[in-house]
């Protein structure tokens, strides 16, 4: 199986403190560079509405995490290593006040597995 997103364990250790802190319901969206750069942001389930523009890729830390379709066509062929650094990440995100942000990194999927994820895109 080939996961399209994933986290190191520095950042799953952050996504169980804010579940701690802010409960159970979280989830994230990559966000496209605007006014919070392009970063990972952790929300309040509900807090921002997933429509039609969005692709989830996936879970993390047993959080949904979904990515504009627009900026997902850019980066389909790459999985999106979400990790934490000291200093703010998005402004609207929930670990900013903890001093943490969240940080996307990316690799390019090797051949074996984007064959791999056309086959999982055809049996959805």
């Amino acid at each position: 199986m080939v996961d399209k997103v994933i986290a190191t364990p520095a950042a799953l250790e952050l996504i169980a403190f804010l579940k701690t802190k802010h409960g159970p319901g979280l989830m994230f969206h990559q966000s496209g560079g605007c006014c919070d750069n392009s970063a990972a942001n952790c929300y309040l389930l509900g807090e921002i509405t997933m429509g039609a523009g969005d692709v989830l890729l996936g879970q993390i830390g047993g959080c949904a995490f979904y990515i504009g379709k627009a900026q997902y066509d850019y980066w389909k062929h790459t999985q999106l290593i979400i990790d934490v650094v000291d200093g703010s990440g998005g402004d609207f995100s929930l670990e900013t006040p903890e001093g943490k942000g969240f940080l996307t990194r990316s690799r390019v999927f090797t051949a074996e597995e984007l064959q791999a994820l056309q086959g999982l895109k055809q049996a959805d």
